[in-house]
């Protein structure tokens, strides 16, 4: 008898953890497990990627409301007499406006949110919040199920999460799944009394799918004039990203002569203030936000350059895929960034400042040699992530034996 499995999500949108979810479900033996996907959302980029086998939830018609414009939202429930709901509506967009910290107002309106969903019906042998807050929360209320896992994709202090928050709900799972071992080390510091919860699965990477993938696009995506050199970032266009970091080092190399041009494949909420920062630093022609692509993996293969400027990561996906595809890379040197790259072998590291990454570009641009050697080590390296899904099978396997051992 097949298990049954319950995936939370807020949407696939775009971003490492929707991208990482896409390709777990892809892995997964649908001979042994029939598989559920709730989303908060059903619109997004990943969705035409999400397995047939897999059955995606509807969504709930008092949340559907809920979701709506305010106005339209509060008069729906007042129309149908629903005053609890209309106030919770109401709470829920003022306390959006007073909080400024992103994550903690995630977490503090869960009890809004909650209001309008309810308890679902089916029952699972086992529930996992595939990220962070919202996912984690829905599956510890709103789910009954043999086992409940939560998955934490970022360094988890560099949210500015309230831990305190949070607490009452890892107190309630049975594992607490992070990407890196750097991101596990964090958790176990943070939240002692569940470090024996915590377990690694890496992001799941394919590289026969990405490098197939990198080939639908053969001809120059980038229209390249003369011999510039292409650099490459992909990943949400959000303050955690540090494009403000990468626009003012693009500055730099420009002023130093470099006959350079930037992309970025992403969106996100930081888009108009970057476009004006563009233009302010009269960038136009060198950097560009190339909004969101389906498949980036021709954009990847022929970069010269991958670059990515994060102020905290827990397991970047994309470096991953430039990785597979014989990318040399720059990063910043956040938290987890040694799980990230063989310093030297793979790309560089360099300091959190423009002057430090204009500097760690400027040196794989000028030492050709050392660009050759970074794709020739990739190319020779074992990069495919793809075992890990017995990672997940081993967890699921493990609370299933002890569930019927106890049963018996």
């Amino acid at each position: 008898m097949k298990k049954s499995l319950l995936f939370v999500m807020p949407s696939l949108a775009s971003g490492g953890g929707e991208r990482s979810l896409v390709n777990l479900l892809s892995q997964i033996d649908y001979s042994l497990y029939e598989v559920d996907l709730f989303l908060f959302n059903h619109e997004g980029l990943f969705m035409e990627f999400v397995p047939k086998e897999v059955t995606i939830l509807p969504i709930p018609e008092s949340y559907y409301r809920f979701a709506q414009p305010l106005a339209v939202s509060a008069g729906s429930f007042l129309i149908r007499g629903d005053w609890s709901l209309a106030r919770s509506r109401l709470l829920f967009s003022l306390k959006n406006r007073l909080n400024r910290n992103m994550s903690m107002r995630e977490q503090y309106n869960w009890k809004y949110i909650s209001a309008s969903i309810g308890l679902l019906q089916k029952k699972y042998d086992a529930a996992i919040g595939f990220l962070e807050k919202t996912s984690t929360y829905f599956c510890v209320e709103k789910v009954e199920a043999l086992q409940k896992i939560g998955w934490v994709h970022i360094d988890y202090d560099e949210l500015g999460m309230d831990p305190d928050f949070d607490i009452t709900y890892f107190e309630q799972l049975d594992h607490i799944v992070t990407v890196s071992e750097e991101c596990a080390a964090v958790l176990k510091k943070r939240f002692p009394g569940q470090q024996h919860k915590v377990q690694v699965i890496h992001n799941i990477v394919s590289p026969t799918v990405i490098r197939q993938m990198a080939e639908e696009n053969l001809e120059d995506v980038y229209n390249r004039e003369g011999d510039e050199i292409v650099l490459l970032t992909v990943g949400r266009l959000h303050v955690q990203k540090g494009y403000e970091l990468a626009i003012e080092a693009c500055r730099l190399l420009v002023e130093q002569g470099y006959n350079i041009r930037w992309y970025v494949i992403g969106e996100g909420e930081e888009r108009a203030k970057l476009t004006e920062l563009i233009k302010a630093s009269r960038l136009e022609r060198h950097f560009k936000l190339l909004g969101l692509k389906s498949n980036p993996y021709p954009y990847i293969k022929q970069a010269d350059l991958y670059v990515q400027t994060s102020r905290f990561e827990g397991k970047s996906i994309a470096i991953d895929e430039a990785k597979i595809l014989k990318k040399p890379i720059v990063i910043t040197r956040f938290s987890t960034a040694a799980d990230q790259i063989r310093e030297g072998q793979e790309g560089l590291i360099v300091e959190m400042h423009p002057e430090a990454i204009a500097k760690g570009i400027g040196k794989l641009i000028h030492n050709r040699e050392l660009r050759i050697r970074m794709a020739n080590h990739l190319a020779g390296a074992q990069l495919g992530t793809e075992a890990e899904i017995y990672q997940l099978y081993s967890l699921l396997n493990r609370e299933f034996i002890h569930d019927k051992t106890e049963a018996l």
